[in-house]
Order: C-alpha cells, then structure tokens, then sequence
C-alpha cells in the first residue's frame, strides 16, 4: 500500500461520510408508522478497498469511517463497531467468494475487475452483514428481534440500490 492509495481512499472515504451525513441521512420513509429504511451507504468505502490492503489498515480505516459517522449522527460507537466488525469479517467473506485462479492484489473487488454477478454477490453479503449488525448494536437487545430483520432487509433493499447505481456509474467512467 503506498502513500498514493492512502490518500485516495482517504479522500473517498471522507466525500462518502460527508454524503451519508448531509444526504442519505436527511432521507426518510415514515409514512403510517412504517420507518424501517434508512439509506445506510457508507459500507461501500470498505467494500471497494483493493484486495492488498492488510487486515490491519483495513481495521483502522473502517474505525476512522465509523467514528466519522458516529460523530454526525450522535451515536457513540455503533457505526465504528459496525465498521470494524465490517473490515474484519472481510478477509473471510473474500475466501469464501475467491474464484479458482485466486485474486490479483493490485486489484479491488469491483464490478471492473470481477464481473457483475460476483460484485452484485460480494456486496450484497457485506451489506447485509453490516445491516444485521448495526440494527442489532443499535438496539441492543433481542426483544425487538422483528424489527431488527424488518430495518435490515428494507434497508439493505434502498441501500443497495445506491451502491449499486454508484457502482456502475463508476464502471461507466473508466
């Protein structure tokens, strides 16, 4: 990892937790009691990293954009916790879903690289594992089990889309 990369993904990572503090935060679906989405995209900053980033950087990268949110959201330590559970399960998801001939380092998990089915795959996994983990510190407790499922899945639903959308956006630029 060079100084080249860090600054890069530094950057993104900060106009990605600007956008999810100004923007997505703002966006809301209340309508008769239903208020189970919420457009959580800031995942993306550690779903995109290049496979050579080392375990540990990744950590660290995913407690800064946790704690960054955490700070625009007033949530002490549920989005850092997410986050770095997030950069931590990562290296497994990745060998879970490593195709045959393996990965190239230089690489990054994305549409670009490793075709649309495995991104569209990838992702969704990552998501859905940060969702089912952010709503569950959220709360924290099981009582309200029902409603953890029902902000993960209708979350991950409208979250998804974006991600999706930035990610062929992205591929349409290169």
């Amino acid at each position: 990892m060079n100084r080249g990369d860090i600054i890069k993904y530094a950057v993104f990572g900060l106009i990605v937790v600007l956008l999810q503090a100004t923007l997505f935060r703002r966006f809301y679906f209340g309508w008769a009691g239903f208020n189970y989405v919420q457009f959580i995209v800031y995942p993306i900053v550690l779903i995109i990293i290049p496979f050579r980033f080392s375990r540990v950087s990744l950590m660290i990268y995913g407690f800064v954009i946790g704690f960054l949110v955490d700070l625009f959201y007033q949530s002490p330590g549920v989005h850092t916790s997410a986050t770095v559970w997030l950069a931590f399960i990562r290296p497994y998801v990745l060998s879970a879903l490593e195709p045959r001939t393996g990965f190239n380092v230089n690489d990054a998990p994305t549409i670009r690289y490793m075709g649309n089915n495995w991104f569209l795959s990838y992702a969704s996994i990552m998501m859905f594992l940060h969702l089912i983990f952010y709503f569950s510190v959220e709360v924290f407790t099981f009582y309200y089990l029902g409603e953890i499922w029902l902000k993960t899945i209708f979350s991950f639903l409208f979250s998804m889309l974006i991600i999706l959308m930035y990610a062929f956006i992205q591929e349409g630029f290169k």
